[in-house]
């Protein structure tokens, strides 16, 4: 059979190509970056010797067994857990929102009860069907808390206002009536002791994987194999031919300071007048190690480019549109299957990323048992 080709050195792409190198095929594996692991990347900052997140802060928490048990195959877990603290209004306040917010943000000592009940009472009950990220957030906390802690992250993260947001992108708010400050509610929680590229290196590391770095897979290039995996962005395979979907993407600033620049590795910046969304200092994603400087990330959020990095797919109505027709464009394209991220436009965190790809590696191999033609998609995006 012919050798199999994966578009991406991702976990989407890293996992299948492992998957099915094991079961016998032969893959090869095209990177555009110098770097595997696309925006889970992880390395040594020369200076300080932290282990810095690249592009941004990534903690590993799932509640899928199987997904933690693949993990864990290639390095080893370390305990954390991601506790999210926030500036807002002159104050420091815990986030997700819990029992301690709710009390320093009103000067009150509410048990769990009155706390769920002075929120209900806060909460704008005229709101039925909320159609706006704001609705649904006024509906559900009410306008102190909702102006204190999301409207003006909101607008700077999204660049439009919460008012033009759908009520999807805010599913639900995580709001705790207990002092749990925990961001995660997953089973399993934690960073890997090496990093995420270290793993991403290890999954690829078969005989019958063959990685090409950095070297761009384009949609000619299918025809000399049995099939392909493309973690791209949907609309770059077929040229952009209908337009370009809409992602958010990020800008860092990068300081480097003696000692501990704020005592935690995450800090959410709620006040519009600051112009970052966040702060992050990397040298707490690793506490088990000793580190006397810190490198700090101010991070901005903006539209992306077409020469920028895309992270968040925006998935408005006019980007949905679009979208349908590149489903429907890549259902009538023969041997390809898209995954990812960017390949399905759908916002993923790392184990729902890890649990497809083990899913399209699965699938795949049914699929050539009953010698049947593999699907488009293995989660339809338009779900």
């Amino acid at each position: 059979m012919k050798k199999i080709a994966i578009a991406g050195a991702g976990f989407s792409g890293a996992v299948i190509a492992r998957e099915l190198a094991e079961r016998g095929h032969r893959v090869d594996v095209f990177e555009t970056r110098p770097h595997v692991a696309g925006n889970c990347h992880t390395e040594r900052d020369r200076q300080t010797g932290v282990l810095v997140h690249v592009y941004g802060p990534h903690i590993f928490h799932t509640s899928d067994e199987r997904v933690w048990a693949y993990i864990r195959r290639f390095d080893e877990f370390m305990p954390f857990v991601n506790r999210v603290k926030a500036h807002a209004r002159g104050g420091v306040y815990s986030l997700p929102v819990n029992l301690m917010t709710i009390n320093q943000l009103f000067g009150r000592q509410f048990s769990p009860q009155e706390a769920r009940d002075f929120v209900t009472k806060l909460a704008d009950q005229s709101i039925t069907e909320p159609r706006s990220f704001e609705e649904q957030a006024l509906r559900f906390v009410g306008r102190e808390i909702y102006e204190t802690f999301f409207r003006g992250y909101t607008r700077k993260q999204w660049g439009m206002e919460p008012a033009e947001l759908p009520a999807s992108i805010l599913k639900r708010l995580p709001v705790r009536f207990n002092y749990d400050d925990n961001y995660y509610a997953s089973k399993y929680q934690g960073i890997p002791r090496h990093g995420y590229s270290y793993i991403v290196e290890r999954i690829l590391d078969h005989p019958g994987v063959t990685l090409h770095m950095p070297a761009r897979f384009n949609r000619e290039m299918a025809r000399d194999y049995g099939h392909v995996f493309y973690s791209g962005p949907i609309d770059a395979w077929f040229g952009h031919a209908e337009g370009r979907l809409g992602y958010r993407t990020l800008d860092f600033e990068v300081l480097r300071e003696k000692g501990d620049y704020q005592g935690n590795p995450v800090i959410n910046y709620c006040d519009e007048s600051v112009p970052w969304t966040r702060i992050a200092e990397h040298k707490h994603f690793a506490p088990w190690e000793e580190q006397e400087q810190s490198v700090i990330y101010r991070e901005h959020s903006r539209f992306c480019g077409p020469e920028d990095t895309p992270y968040y797919p925006i998935r408005l109505v006019n980007d949905k549109a679009l979208l349908e027709r590149y489903v429907a464009k890549a259902k009538a394209e023969p041997n390809v299957t898209f995954i990812g991220r960017l390949g399905t436009y759908r916002y993923l965190d790392m184990h729902i990323t890890i649990g497809e790809a083990l899913a399209s590696a699965d699938r795949f191999a049914l699929a050539r048992e009953k010698d049947e033609p593999m699907p488009a998609f293995c989660i339809d995006p338009l779900t």
